[in-house]
């Protein structure tokens, strides 16, 4: 019998234009006076944008203006770029950096794969395991996790939460408290996924309140969050977010036309500029496949805005209003998720097993509600913030954070300030005991401590 022969396919032929026409960076300090210009040329591939404004966001870079080309097989961006203090990129170690991940010998390509959505995933990386929740909010919930975590002596490293139309989703780094490594004991992990699942349902029995199961895979932990609401549908909450949560100067402007003449969709978002906005906008629209083909960003003064030229990876253009319709509310959900308006509680102790549940926990009895949250340790100092409101939603009183103060003050480093997103006091004063009443970034906070 005949055997079937299958013509030989190099692997290598894959990347062959990328190998011939390998990425040109260039970090410039003359051409503008008050910005870095950071340009890109390299053949076009699926995701190249979100590669690259993903490695200018985790480097807390501010993008002010950004023009993008990638029409045909050649990708062309321009990046106009400060750092947090609104100041140039100069630092020789910085600038080495993006020119390598952004260069020909750069692998940010295999940490931009998706993971399958999942509600409950355990998976290890490094010396942690990672854990994703997503479920139903309500107050309380991140003591409860917490609390579950510290009881199995599971110590949280590092964590992220976002909180957004009722839903929230968390990304938390654990590590076996003796041993001070991942948790590898199937037996230990199934009984912390259950007790998880448990809190997450509360009182009701629908399998889409909660999910448990294993993902084996990782990616970028603020893109993961991203995909976790995305999946979860957290977009149709429409009716359920009220204005105390998104007051009108918060409220993005989106809109959907038609490019008749190149045959594109033009999304257009105008709304308040922040951190990490284009990030969240391309992060969306490649998530729903949707390939950017030109974009132009820009931002005067507090407000931004924002223009993709876009089509569906099938090349179709959005011309069904359901469709739109879906676009538009997909890219506010994506603007909200991070926005949060009110106090933030910054904390910094001695690092140790059970600390987040205990601060947690005082949150929860001083009838405070933890909209999001950015936990991570730099050597044995836990560096804990939270952007929190009551539990109605309301400003907090002040009388709820002097009750705080001298609950946790005499034990933790605390800074009450408010959000720099807020609208209402962007340039508020910090209220804080122990530290100086400066604007307060990780990086700063790092040099601190390893000074």
């Amino acid at each position: 019998m005949a055997k079937a022969c299958w013509p030989y396919f190099d692997p290598e032929y894959e990347t062959l234009s990328a190998r011939m026409n390998p990425p040109r960076v260039s970090v410039d300090n003359i051409s503008c006076r008050h910005c870095t210009v950071v340009k890109i040329h390299s053949v076009n591939k699926p995701g190249i944008l979100l590669e690259v404004v993903q490695i200018l966001t985790d480097l807390d870079f501010t993008i002010t203006k950004a023009y993008i080309s990638s029409d045909g097989g050649w990708f062309m961006d321009v990046f106009h770029v400060t750092d947090q203090q609104g100041k140039k990129i100069t630092d020789g170690r910085t600038v080495d950096y993006i020119e390598r991940a952004l260069g020909p010998k750069g692998h940010v390509a295999d940490g931009m794969k998706n993971c399958p959505g999942k509600r409950v995933g355990v998976h290890s990386v490094g010396n942690h395991t990672a854990i994703e929740l997503v479920g139903r909010d309500r107050p309380g919930l991140l003591s409860e996790i917490s609390a579950v975590l510290a009881d199995l002596q599971f110590n949280v490293a590092a964590a992220e939460v976002w909180t957004h139309n009722r839903r929230i989703a968390c990304v938390l780094y654990v590590n076996d408290y003796s041993t001070n490594h991942a948790v590898h004991d199937l037996n230990r992990l199934s009984i912390m996924e259950e007790q998880l699942k448990h809190i997450l349902r509360g009182s009701e029995d629908d399998d889409k309140v909660a999910r448990t199961s294993f993902s084996m895979g990782f990616t970028h932990t603020d893109r993961r969050l991203h995909q976790m609401l995305f999946a979860d549908r957290d977009y149709e909450g429409s009716g359920v977010t009220s204005e105390v949560d998104y007051p009108s100067s918060f409220k993005p402007k989106v809109t959907v036309d038609r490019c008749e003449e190149k045959g594109y969709s033009v999304v257009s978002v105008q709304c308040k500029d922040r951190a990490k906005l284009m990030f969240d906008i391309v992060c969306t629209l490649t998530d729903m496949q949707y390939v950017v083909f030109h974009a132009n960003i820009s931002s005067n003064g507090p407000y931004a805005s924002q223009e993709y030229f876009i089509r569906h990876m099938d090349g179709c253009t959005l011309d069904a209003e359901g469709e739109k319709e879906r676009v538009i509310k997909c890219l506010e959900a994506s603007i909200h998720r991070r926005v949060s308006e009110g106090l933030s509680l910054e904390l910094c102790a001695k690092d140790r097993v059970g600390l987040l549940s205990e601060v947690t926990r005082i949150l929860r009895e001083n009838g405070l509600s933890v909209r999001r949250a950015g936990i991570s340790t730099i050597g044995e100092e836990a560096v804990n913030v939270f952007y929190v409101r009551d539990t109605y939603g309301n400003p907090v009183e002040s009388k709820k954070i002097e009750a705080l103060r001298r609950e946790i003050g005499h034990t933790m480093m605390l800074n009450v300030k408010k959000d720099p997103g807020s609208a209402k006091a962007p340039e508020a004063e910090a209220i804080s005991t122990g530290w100086a009443k400066t604007s307060f970034f990780f990086g700063n906070l790092l040099d601190k401590l390893l000074a």
